[in-house]
């Protein structure tokens, strides 16, 4: 069984174990994976190509907070629920929503920052942290190794490093 309760091993029947990692964990790595991902991009563009982190902040904070809203609809209109038992689409949207901004607003706080370099080095950090958090929890509750999270989050996160840093040098 792929969940491991959250509380005690017995506290949980099977059923009601897949029911909230169907339609409570799930929608939240979705929408962190989402939130983390897709907003490395446009933060890091902006970051390199104007050296200010203000511009980064808000940046990266107007993509936090339009991803999140965009994946909350998304999530809340993909299905009712009722043929696939996922839930309440208004939970699992609002679930997926508050995963998805956090997920970007927590490597954009650190162009809050006065000085580029600082603000740089100390998101980079909190990305790398973000990663290896993201890799631990899907290890954790969906019955994978924690090195192969580790490899498919990161290799996500690469790609999308190496699209900023293209980005952001050109512009």
């Amino acid at each position: 069984m792929p969940f491991k309760s959250l509380s005690s091993p017995d506290s949980q029947s099977p059923a009601a174990s897949r029911l909230f990692l169907l339609q409570r964990v799930q929608p939240a790595m979705t929408g962190l994976i989402d939130g983390s991902l897709s907003t490395l991009a446009p933060i890091f563009a902006v970051a390199l190509a104007t050296h200010d982190p203000h511009y980064a902040f808000v940046a990266g904070l107007a993509t936090a907070v339009g991803a999140g809203v965009s994946m909350a609809f998304s999530e809340g209109l993909s299905d009712d629920g009722e043929l696939t038992g996922r839930g309440n689409p208004l939970a699992r949207g609002a679930i997926t929503g508050a995963g998805t901004f956090l997920g970007g607003i927590v490597h954009t706080l650190p162009f809050l920052l006065p000085g580029y370099q600082a603000a740089l080095t100390v998101a980079i950090i909190t990305v790398a942290v973000e990663l290896v958090l993201l890799a631990w929890l899907r290890a954790r509750f969906f019955a994978t190794t924690f090195a192969r999270s580790v490899a498919s989050v990161t290799l996500g996160g690469v790609i999308i490093a190496a699209v900023s840093a293209g980005l952001g040098a050109a512009g």
